[in-house]
């Protein structure tokens, strides 16, 4: 049986007081040695159901195949446990835990602001950051920013928010509507798209772009050779018959 150190947990009637709710409930399966029970119903490498035997038959049945006997129902009647290299089991449930941690997509939220009054060069410029944002995937949080008279008339701050978002429609929409916050008015904008569909079109449009720029590359240099002076590929058509193999 393989020799493993054992995982500490709590269990009724053993180790400190139950009554203290205050210990560290581990979330470890109980393995070999650990399961107490009288008789367990066992289940095989392969998924294969063997029955209801006693648990010292089941740990014999375990060692002989160099495996562990892991408890994978403690709540069942008598509780159910298969025969498995738990080591193995483990490093398998962590890859499949990290490489989900990993597809995870967090959502951001970016910030942009505005002035009620903003000319058209700086709105356009605006605008273009909240455009790649949406494209990224990303949330936009707009706020537009009142001074001193500005506040008493909100209606600008409105109007221009109702633009964006018009502008925009095709990326985004308007998750959380136009409100006033103190001196601020604040709406959300909420990309079309998912954060993965948008990585997945980024990644695509680089691997385009690569493609494009490796085809260039490609013409350029035949361009260069089909110009090359004629005495250099004579020379060169020269050297190749003398040595075939010649690399040049």
């Amino acid at each position: 049986m393989n020799k493993r150190e054992p995982f500490l947990f709590f269990e009724a009637g053993a180790g400190p007081d139950t009554n203290n709710t205050g210990g560290h409930i581990s979330t470890e399966l109980r393995i070999n040695e650990r399961i107490r029970v009288p008789e367990v119903r066992l289940v095989g490498p392969n998924g294969e159901t063997v029955g209801i035997v006693p648990t010292d038959q089941a740990l014999k049945l375990a060692q002989e195949a160099d495996l562990d006997l892991v408890e994978i129902a403690p709540m069942g009647k008598p509780p159910v446990c298969k025969l498995m290299d738990y080591g193995k089991f483990k490093y398998e449930n962590a890859q499949k835990a990290r490489e989900a941690r990993r597809n995870q997509t967090n959502v951001i939220i970016k910030e942009m602001k505005l002035r009620p009054k903003i000319d058209q060069h700086d709105y356009e410029t605006k605008k273009g950051h909240v455009v790649r944002f949406l494209k990224a995937g990303d949330k936009v949080k707009i706020t537009i920013m009142f001074r001193g008279r500005e506040q008493h008339r909100p209606e600008l701050g409105f109007r221009l928010l109702q633009k964006l978002a018009e502008d925009v429609q095709e990326l985004g929409f308007v998750e959380s509507s136009p409100k006033q916050d103190g001196r601020n008015m604040i709406m959300v904008l909420g990309p079309n798209k998912k954060k993965a569909e948008a990585k997945l079109e980024v990644k695509a449009a680089k691997q385009e772009a690569a493609a494009e720029r490796d085809a260039e590359k490609a013409a350029e240099h035949a361009e260069r050779v089909a110009h090359q002076p004629s005495t250099q590929r004579k020379q060169k058509r020269a050297n190749e018959a003398l040595d075939p193999d010649i690399d040049l």
